[in-house]
């Protein structure tokens, strides 16, 4: 176990100092750009340039990694990243910024194919569940103790940035310093769309509307939590905490989808997350507003790996990886669209528009679900992969997902849902 985490504990430290310093970016250049007067579908088409960067860089960035190698690659992504943090801070204007935000996406694609193709490289079948927990604690806690740099340089509004520049660039040390040796990227195989439709329609249509939920979120609710009155930092508390409760509810919620049907369980996440997110809407502020928002990070990030694990149930071993990959691709085109839906209802209805956006994305999808669950026999407990909690980051991600190297089944075979 020592030795394990020994062998990839400098992409640990890097991802956790790189998510501290840019996890709070999409909050902050949204409060900014209200702040400065812009309106929400400027906010909201800023955000989508992130997405639209990350899917970009997630088809892209390969090809890079591939030419120069993971080391460089890495070490360019983020000098990059760093140096375009350092820009939001000389000049604020609404168009460079979400040219910068485009930027950004691109660069942690990057990233992240570096990081993840290097841990998939040095993970074996029966270590890859607890490297990609480690991963995912990183991660998490990264992007969760980056929220408080909101609060850092109140009299000088550039410190943030200056700040999460600093870490960023901190980040490049520990892989520049590295022993272990990098990997080569392969290319990455196809598996078409319509096949992993055909095996599981309600896997593949709640990674969709997952990726239009979470990306909203990122996007705009920053700007729902100021409108509320929220201060600084009790937004910061606010992102930092649905962030948390994400992290909390995923192996709870996962130990129930593998002893029963797995439909139910992303229905009936589906279902809360519905009732969550009406209560947020409606919400004037508050005490509740934390506890609401807890349980609606903890529902919400849970959606996406339920979705893999239960597309994954209807796959033979050899497709699994390759479908995993596109599921990525598939949530970030929602993450991408979502922020626009966002900010068209909250134009429209106010700040409660967000929820209001997510609510209706979630009812959706729960009545395509009780559809679903009507329309096909369920996969018998038994025959289910075991569930694991997976990074909504770029299709290399896939390499860490340990449902890739189960055996076949009798679930490979049996009708879709």
């Amino acid at each position: 176990m020592l030795a394990m985490i020994q062998s990839v504990r400098s992409l640990l430290v890097a991802i956790f100092v790189l998510m501290a310093g840019s996890g709070f970016l999409s909050t902050l250049v949204g409060l900014r750009l209200e702040r400065a007067g812009s309106g929400t579908m400027v906010i909201g088409l800023v955000a989508t340039a992130y997405f639209g960067g990350l899917v970009l860089g997630a088809l892209r960035a390969g090809g890079v990694v591939r030419r120069v190698g993971h080391i460089r690659a890495f070490a360019a992504f983020v000098a990059l990243f760093s140096a375009s943090t350092l820009i939001y801070a000389l000049v604020q204007q609404p168009l460079l910024w979400g040219a910068l935000r485009f930027i950004d996406g691109v660069c942690v694609a990057g990233v992240f194919i570096c990081v993840e193709s290097w841990l998939g490289d040095r993970s074996e079948p029966e270590t890859r569940g607890t490297i990609l927990a480690l991963y995912m604690v990183a991660l998490y806690a990264g992007q969760a103790l980056g929220q408080l740099l909101l609060n850092v340089g109140r009299g000088d509004p550039a410190v943030p940035f200056v700040v999460g520049s600093i870490l960023i660039s901190l980040a490049i040390i520990p892989v520049c310093l590295t022993r272990s040796t990098a990997p080569v990227l392969g290319e990455a195989a196809t598996l078409p769309l319509r096949r992993l439709f055909d095996a599981s329609p309600l896997g593949v249509a709640g990674a969709g509307i997952t990726g239009l939920v979470l990306g909203a979120f990122y996007g705009l609710a920053a700007i729902y939590s100021r409108r509320l009155g929220l201060d600084l930092g009790a937004t910061a508390t606010f992102m930092m905490t649905v962030i948390l409760g994400g992290v909390a509810l995923q192996w709870p919620l996962g130990w129930l989808s593998d002893r029963y049907d797995r439909r139910h369980v992303i229905i009936g996440c589906f279902a809360a997350t519905l009732a969550v997110s009406a209560a947020l809407a409606m919400l004037p502020g508050g005490v509740l507003l934390l506890g609401l928002g807890a349980a609606f990070g903890g529902l919400s990030f849970a959606l996406y790996p339920l979705c893999v694990a239960h597309v994954n149930d209807r796959l033979l071993p050899s497709e699994r990886v390759t479908a995993s990959s596109q599921l990525v691709l598939l949530y970030s085109v929602g993450a991408a669209l979502g922020p626009l839906g966002a900010a068209t209802a909250m134009t429209l209805a106010g700040t409660a528009g967000l929820f209001l956006f997510i609510a209706l994305c979630t009812a959706l999808m729960l009545g395509f679900g009780l559809l679903r669950l009507a329309a096909s026999a369920p996969v018998p407990a038994l025959d289910q992969q075991d569930f694991q909690i997976l990074p909504r980051t770029t299709p290399t991600a896939a390499l860490l997902d340990p449902a890739g190297a189960d055996e076949p089944g009798p679930a490979a075979q049996t009708e879709s849902s």
